[in-house]
C-alpha cells in the first residue's frame, strides 16, 4: 500500500495515510490522460455558432450577368460561395455535435493516472480536515498561506456554506466534492489538497 503524508492546517506533517496503489501508484499514461482531458473539454462545448449556406444568405437569385461574351467566368447567382458575401460551403450549425465518447473504464484509468502522477510529483497532499468558522475569504487565505499554498484544488468530503462563500471569489482556488472532480482541474492546478474523508470517497469511486 502506498502512503501519502497527512498535514494539518498549519502545513505540518502529522501522520501518513495508506492509500490504494490502483489509484495513487498507477503508471502514467500520457496518451490516455490527453484523451480524457480533450474529451471532457469537448463534451462541455455547446453548439452555439451558426453560419449561412448559399440558400440562406440574402441575395437575389437573378443571374448577375449574361452567360457568354463578357470574358468573365460564368455565374448563376450572387449567393455562390465563391463570391464575396455568398454562403459558406460547409456552414457551421447550432446542432453541431462536439462530443467525444470515453467509456467508464478508460475515464477511471485516466483519473487514476493523474492522481498517481500528482502524488509522484509531490503536488498532492492530504489534510486531516478543513473547516471555516465564518464565511470570510481573508480567513481562508490565511490558512492557505499557512499551508504554503497559493494556487490549489481543494477536494473536501463536504462543502458547507462557509467554505463555499469563503472561496468563491478566489480565482486561484477551486473547492469541490469528490463527485465533482474533473480531469481538467486536476491537471490545471499547481497543488491538490484532499481531506482524509474525501480520500476514502475517491477510493470507493475509482479504485
Amino acid at each position: 500500500m502506498m502512503e501519502l503524508k497527512v498535514i494539518n492546517e498549519q502545513g505540518q506533517q502529522v501522520s501518513t495515510l495508506a492509500v490504494s496503489d490502483a489509484l495513487f501508484a498507477r503508471e502514467f499514461n500520457e496518451a490516455l490522460v490527453h484523451q480524457v482531458v480533450v474529451a471532457y473539454q469537448a463534451n462541455a462545448r455547446s453548439g452555439n455558432r451558426a453560419q449561412k449556406g448559399r440558400s440562406e444568405v440574402s441575395k437575389s437569385t437573378r443571374k448577375p450577368f449574361r452567360q457568354k461574351g463578357t470574358g468573365r467566368a460564368r455565374a448563376g447567382m450572387a449567393s455562390s460561395p465563391l463570391w464575396r458575401g455568398g454562403g459558406k460551403i460547409f456552414p457551421n450549425s447550432p446542432e453541431e455535435n462536439f462530443s467525444h465518447k470515453v467509456n467508464k473504464k478508460m475515464y477511471r484509468a485516466g483519473i487514476a493516472a493523474i492522481y498517481s502522477q500528482l502524488a509522484r510529483e509531490g503536488r498532492l497532499s492530504v489534510i486531516d480536515s478543513l473547516s471555516i468558522d465564518t464565511p470570510k475569504t481573508k480567513q481562508f487565505v490565511a490558512k492557505m498561506k499557512a499551508m504554503g499554498l497559493d494556487q490549489a484544488l481543494i477536494i473536501a468530503d463536504s462543502v458547507d456554506e462557509n467554505l463555499y462563500l469563503s472561496t468563491r471569489n478566489l480565482a486561484s482556488v477551486y473547492v469541490v466534492e469528490p463527485s465533482q472532480v474533473d480531469p481538467v482541474s486536476l491537471v490545471h492546478f499547481k497543488s491538490v489538497v484532499i481531506t482524509r474523508e474525501a480520500v476514502k470517497q475517491i477510493e470507493e469511486m475509482y479504485a
